[in-house]
């Protein structure tokens, strides 16, 4: 019997979490061995764990994977969050690379400088408000379903249930507008592996801190 997935990366959200999320979503149980000095990630790349000399990297099924959508696409495939054929899996990844863009601008305001900081949060906050959501809530709009593809549950309406509460801790009145997004949080939210992963105590991890920040400059130094 295989081992538990092992995630390898800093003790923060960062590019990992989407994938907590998408394995806590499935069911499976993972461990984690943080990054917490450079010599750790310098010890990852001298033993050949790291491909292109960067994390974060999942353990699982024999393989030392690196690159987010790489192993994203692994988990969603071998556990069945990927749709039923092509055209089903050509539609959520479009859609979850428009969540994963929206995710790259939350993630570079957390990790700008405190000048920049002001601009970059108003410029996330329009797109959120006039790209990102109008699109997934028309496509509910447009289908009536109860989720985006394929009317059953995908690793979409996971990156995108992990969005919408971050849009909610960003500025809650953004979602007010979309009415089948909230539900959607609702519904999903309600999903006995996802209330587990919400609960206190889970593998889940709060908003970056300014400590963290610094602590991941120095590991991965930018």
């Amino acid at each position: 019997m295989a081992g538990k997935p092992v995630l390898h990366y800093w003790n923060a959200r960062g590019r990992m979490e989407c994938i907590r999320w998408l394995l806590a979503a499935a069911g499976v149980e993972f461990e984690e061995k943080f990054i917490e000095v450079p010599a750790d990630i310098e010890k990852l790349i001298k033993d050949g764990s790291l491909m292109f000399q960067q994390a974060p990297m999942v353990e699982i099924d024999g393989m030392k994977l690196v690159q987010c959508r790489a192993i994203l696409n692994y988990i969603a495939t071998k556990y069945n969050l990927y749709g039923k054929d092509a055209k089903e899996r050509a539609l959520i990844d479009m859609y979850t690379e428009g969540i994963l863009d929206l995710t790259e601008m939350m993630l570079q305001v957390v990790i700008s400088l405190p000048d920049q900081r002001e601009a970059k949060i108003s410029l996330l906050k329009e797109k959120t408000k006039n790209r990102y959501l109008p699109a997934y809530e028309k496509v509910l709009k447009s289908h009536g379903q109860d989720y985006l593809v394929g009317n059953r549950l995908t690793r979409v309406d996971i990156h995108l249930l992990e969005v919408l509460l971050y849009v909610e801790e960003l500025d809650s009145s953004l979602l007010a507008p979309f009415p089948l997004l909230k539900a959607l949080k609702s519904r999903i939210s309600s999903l006995p592996n996802v209330m587990k992963f919400l609960q206190a105590g889970s593998q889940r991890n709060s908003p970056i801190n300014a400590k963290q920040i610094e602590e991941a400059r120095k590991i991965f130094k930018f």
